[in-house]
């Protein structure tokens, strides 16, 4: 069961986060696929923490989408996932994957899943989900995964510091809708512990509309990271 896919982590000083997702990637390596992590010059302990675990490390710029652009470069397959630093790709990945890349579909992403235990993280990954498969539209979280071809066709991730992934899946969605994997990724819930869970709702929810309004990037990624 060949696995020809190109796994690309951005990271920035993930030494508490990086290990967990590595090593639930594994499983996929010995198929085939690779591991690319791609750094945006970290001062912890994250290179050596990656050891003997990815397959290519890409000294980048910093900036998620910088990053994902570098690591998109020398990835060596056609179809490429892009996985944040702190999201654990589910135990089927293998299989679930097997099945997009041997399909004629452009690009999906998986379900969320929060790692805390509160009740409310239950109602927002439900919401994320419904709101995905309402729109079309997929955020880094859901680990999005696409082809190559198409990946350049768009014009590679926007050179901005957020919502990139936004701006690329809503150019995707113009050419088709995602493939969604229900199996979820489970992403860290550390931002929703650290500022507070309804905090963090109205932070993210007024950030995304502003953004559809049309507000200046560089002004929301300040509010986002203060």
């Amino acid at each position: 069961m060949p696995m020809p896919i190109s796994i690309i982590i951005p990271t920035l000083n993930e030494e508490k986060t990086i290990k967990k997702s590595l090593k639930a990637l594994q499983l996929l390596r010995l198929y085939g696929a690779e591991v690319i992590v791609s750094d945006g010059g970290s001062s912890d302990n994250t290179k050596a923490e990656c050891d003997n675990l990815v397959d290519c490390w890409v000294d980048s710029p910093k900036g998620r989408a910088v990053q994902m652009n570098a690591g998109a470069q020398v990835a060596r397959y056609s179809a490429m996932l892009f996985l944040h630093a702190d999201t654990v790709l589910p135990n089927n990945s293998v299989s679930v994957l097997k099945v997009f890349i041997e399909s004629t579909s452009i690009w999906g992403r998986f379900d969320v899943r929060l790692s805390g235990d509160k009740r409310m993280f239950r109602v927002i990954e439900f919401m994320m989900n419904w709101r995905s498969r309402l729109t079309g539209i997929a955020t880094g979280d859901q680990a999005i995964f696409v082809r190559k071809t198409y990946f350049e066709r768009v014009g590679r991730f926007p050179d901005q510091p957020l919502m990139e992934d936004v701006a690329i899946t809503r150019k995707l969605k113009k050419i088709s809708r995602p493939y969604c994997i229900k199996s979820p990724v489970t992403t860290n819930s550390r931002r929703w512990e650290k500022h507070g869970v309804w905090k963090t709702i109205v932070l993210m929810w007024s950030l995304r509309f502003k953004y559809m309004l049309g507000a200046d990037v560089e002004k929301l990624h300040r509010q986002y990271y203060p």
